[in-house]
């Protein structure tokens, strides 16, 4: 199945709010673990997540390494008016400091970062290499860069079949996002060569589930 592009941005109201009401608790705390897995257990300095959505991984993130700020990174306004009520909730406004912007042209706070996470960014953006030059530029030597993001189905009729084995009790216009989010993602041998393209070939690729893929290794 080809891959057919969504919109690379959630502005609707509507939907953000879905997406930070929803339970993502699983796919979310799997990133968490997964990077301790990759890179230990302590981590300090100052991290760069990008696509930060309503802040769900960002504040998993800021609880699994109390040493860090984040710097959480997206071009929704809709979805950081959710992710600050958040950062509110949970007292962590202190430590963890949402930025508006799309990358490559995002200004950020910082020139470089100790580590730099991305979850379900990548199949939102009609030009990938744009994911891979933004890591380079803003992670610094030896900084871990971990990203997860949704694998592409073989064919329109088992990415259904995902839709309502994981969001069969989920409100239509998550549903209807996800399905859509599977036909934008990408083959791991596709990203592969985005890799390769990059410059990042010494990068980790591998799936770990049925449609999640995981990137990881240090700049």
């Amino acid at each position: 199945m080809e891959r057919i592009l969504e919109p690379e941005l959630m502005l609707d109201d509507e939907q953000a709010r879905a997406y930070a009401e929803a339970d993502f608790s699983a796919p979310h705390q799997m990133f968490v673990e997964l990077f301790r897995k990759k890179f230990g257990p302590r981590l300090s300095g100052p991290v760069l997540d990008l696509g930060c959505g309503p802040a769900d991984v960002t504040v998993r993130f800021a609880r699994a390494y109390p040493e860090v700020e984040i710097h959480g990174v997206d071009g929704s306004p809709a979805m950081l008016k959710y992710g600050r009520k958040r950062l509110e909730q949970e007292g962590l406004s202190s430590r963890i400091r949402l930025i508006l912007g799309r990358i490559p042209e995002v200004e950020l706070p910082r020139a470089h970062y100790q580590a730099v996470i991305v979850n379900s960014l990548l199949h939102h953006l009609p030009e990938p290499q744009v994911l891979w030059e933004t890591i380079k530029q803003c992670a610094a030597p030896g900084a871990a860069v971990f990203v997860m993001d949704l694998l592409r189905p073989d064919s329109p009729e088992e990415a259904r079949r995902l839709v309502e084995r994981y969001a069969a009790e989920e409100p239509e216009v998550l549903k209807h996002d996800f399905y859509h989010s599977l036909l934008a993602a990408f083959r791991p041998e596709e990203v592969r060569e985005q890799l390769r393209l990059a410059g990042l070939s010494h990068f980790s690729l591998e799936q770990v589930s049925d449609r999640h893929f995981i990137v990881y290794g240090r700049l």
